[in-house]
C-alpha cells in the first residue's frame, strides 16, 4: 500500500505549476520550429519567429511565457491501494499547491481566477479554486496530468450535438474560421467524440495535453479510423490558409489530437478546445517516494532563431502622433512604437463607458486624446523588473465597447490579438482610427519593450486595472487601418488560394 503525504502532494502541484509557467513542452518548440522553417507568408514567420525567441527567453529567465497564465485543470487517477497522510481533502491540497505556485514570490503568476461569476466577478487573488477531475483506478500510485488553460484559447471551445449521419470533417471545417485568431494559433486542436455533452469536452480537454506527434504519424501512417481522420483533419484545417496569429500562412494547426468514447444511438457529440501557442501542460506520477520531480529541459534544444524589425519597419512616437500620420499607414505595416499609451481590458472598458454614459468625467491621469490603449493584464514585476510578461489579450472582447470610447474619449487606436468583429471595424473606419496587432504568445518579449509602467486608475481591479506604458520599439503590425480593412479578413483567403493553387501543381 502506498502512502502519498500531503506535503508531497501540495510541492509536486506548485512545482508542476511554475515548471510549466516557463517551459514549454520539447515536442511544442520541435513542431513550431518545423513549421516556422517551412512557412512562406512573411507575417506568419515574423510571429513564429516572435513565439520562439520569446519560449528561449522564459526558459532562460523563468518568467511566464504568456500573461494569461492560465486557469488551472487537473485530471487526477487514484489507485484504489493509495492511503493519504493528509489532513486537508484532495481538491484542498490541489488548491493549495495552485495558491503557493501563484503567489512564488521568485515568479509571480498572475492571477485570473474571479468568483461569482455570473454578478461582482470578484478576483480571487491567488488563482483558486482549480478545476478538478477525479478516477479512481485499480493501482498504489496517483497519476497527476496538470494544465494552465489561458482564457483566450478557452473561449473558442466549440461543440455540437451532431445527427449520427452528419459529417465531422465538414462540421470541423466549418467551425475553425468561426473561432478567429483568439486561440493564439498554431496550437493544438483537441476534439473530443461521442459518450455525452460532458464526456465529449473533458475527451477533447484531455487530447489538448497528448504530445505532439502528427509527423510520426505521417511518416508511418494510419492504423485506424481516428488515426485517418487526424491525417484528413490535420491537411483541410491548414489548408484554410488562417495562419499562424490569423494572418495566412501554411501552418494554423500543428497537430490534431482526437479522444472518442461510446455513445447513444442518437447522438454524436463532438467538442473542439483549442490549445494556443502558450501551450502549458505536465504529466507526472507519486508513488509515495516524495514530491515529483521535473527535469529542466536543456537550452540547446531550443532553436536559435533571431528577430529583427527589417528596415521597412516605420518607428512611431505615440507622444507626437496625429491622425493625419495614423492615415498613412499601411496594412500589414510593422510599427515600433515607442512613447506613452494606457491598458484597459474588459472590466476597465465596462466602468469607462459607464461613466461616460452617465455623463462623469473619466478618473484623474486617464485622458485618451490622441492616444492608444493597450488590451492587456500584465504580471505582476520581480526582481527589477519594470513590469512582467504583457502580451496582449483578445481584441474582439472589447468590440462592443469601440464605438463609445472613440466617440468619447478622443482615442487614436488599440492594440490588441487577433482579429476584430464587423461591430468594432466599422467604428474603426467611421472616425479614422486604427488597430494594431501585437503577437499573442510573446507575452515576455513585450515587456522587454516597456520602460516605464504605473498604475493610474482602477487598482482594486487587479491586472485588470489601468495602467501607463512607456514602451520604446514595441513592435505592432497594422492589422485594420483607417479605411476599415482588416488582414485578418483578407490574409487567410489569399493564403487558403494559394496553399490550394499549390496542391494542384
Amino acid at each position: 500500500m502506498t502512502l502519498i503525504r500531503q506535503d508531497d502532494f501540495i510541492q509536486s502541484v506548485a512545482d508542476s505549476l511554475q515548471y510549466i509557467s516557463y517551459y514549454h513542452p520539447l515536442d511544442f518548440i520541435q513542431a513550431l520550429n518545423a513549421a516556422y522553417q517551412k512557412e512562406q507568408s512573411p507575417a506568419a514567420k515574423d510571429a513564429m519567429a516572435q513565439i520562439l525567441i520569446n519560449s528561449r527567453m522564459c526558459a532562460e529567465g523563468h518568467r511566464p511565457i504568456c500573461q494569461d497564465t492560465g486557469i488551472v485543470t487537473v485530471f487526477l487517477k487514484i489507485g484504489m491501494s493509495v492511503q493519504w497522510d493528509a489532513q486537508l481533502s484532495i481538491l484542498d491540497m490541489v488548491n493549495e499547491g495552485v495558491r503557493q505556485a501563484y503567489r512564488h514570490p521568485d515568479n509571480v503568476l498572475r492571477a485570473s481566477v474571479l468568483k461569482d461569476p455570473a454578478g461582482k466577478r470578484i478576483n480571487t487573488q491567488d488563482n483558486t479554486p482549480a478545476v478538478v477531475h477525479m478516477e479512481v483506478v485499480l493501482g498504489d500510485t496517483v497519476e497527476v496530468e496538470i494544465a494552465a488553460k489561458g482564457g483566450g484559447s478557452e473561449a473558442k471551445s466549440k461543440f455540437v450535438m451532431l445527427n449520427p449521419s452528419d459529417s465531422i470533417v465538414d462540421w470541423v471545417l466549418k467551425t475553425v474560421p468561426t473561432m478567429g485568431a483568439g486561440w493564439c494559433p498554431p496550437g493544438i486542436l483537441g476534439i473530443g467524440i461521442g459518450g455525452t455533452a460532458e464526456k465529449a469536452m473533458l475527451l477533447a480537454k484531455q487530447a489538448c495535453m497528448e504530445s505532439i506527434d502528427i509527423q510520426e504519424l505521417i511518416a508511418r501512417g494510419p492504423n485506424n479510423a481516428l488515426e485517418e481522420l487526424r491525417l484528413e483533419l490535420y491537411e483541410k484545417v491548414n489548408a484554410l490558409g488562417i495562419g499562424a496569429q490569423g494572418l495566412g500562412g501554411l501552418t494554423t494547426v500543428l497537430d490534431i489530437k482526437i479522444n472518442d468514447y461510446p455513445t447513444h444511438a442518437a447522438n454524436k457529440p463532438i467538442a473542439i478546445i483549442p490549445n494556443c501557442a502558450a501551450t502549458r501542460h505536465t504529466h507526472f506520477v507519486l508513488d509515495g517516494s516524495g514530491p515529483a520531480e521535473f527535469t529542466p529541459p536543456r537550452l540547446e534544444d531550443w532553436p536559435k532563431v533571431t528577430w529583427e524589425a527589417g528596415a521597412a519597419a516605420r518607428r512611431v512616437n505615440l507622444d507626437t502622433v496625429t491622425r493625419e500620420e495614423v492615415a498613412t499607414w499601411k496594412l500589414g505595416e510593422t510599427l515600433l512604437l515607442s512613447g506613452t499609451l494606457l491598458t484597459g481590458r474588459d472590466a476597465a472598458h465596462k466602468r469607462l463607458v459607464d461613466m461616460i454614459e452617465r455623463g462623469e468625467s473619466l478618473p484623474d491621469n486617464v485622458d485618451f486624446t490622441d492616444k492608444f490603449i493597450y488590451y492587456v493584464g500584465p504580471v505582476d514585476p520581480v526582481r527589477d523588473e519594470v513590469v512582467g510578461p504583457a502580451g496582449p489579450t483578445t481584441a474582439t472582447r472589447m468590440d462592443k465597447f469601440t464605438e463609445t470610447m472613440l466617440a468619447k474619449t478622443g482615442l487614436l487606436g488599440m492594440i490588441g490579438k487577433s482579429e476584430r468583429g464587423q461591430v468594432a471595424i466599422d467604428s474603426i473606419k467611421k472616425h479614422q482610427a486604427v488597430y494594431l496587432m501585437a503577437v499573442g504568445g510573446a507575452a515576455y518579449l513585450v515587456s522587454k519593450a516597456i520602460r516605464k509602467s504605473r498604475v493610474v486608475a482602477f487598482a482594486d481591479l487587479g491586472m485588470e486595472a489601468i495602467h501607463e506604458f512607456v514602451v520604446e520599439d514595441m513592435p505592432v503590425t497594422v492589422a485594420v487601418d483607417t479605411q476599415g480593412v482588416s488582414i485578418h479578413q483578407i490574409a487567410p483567403k489569399i493564403w487558403q488560394g494559394k496553399i490550394g493553387l499549390n496542391r494542384l501543381y
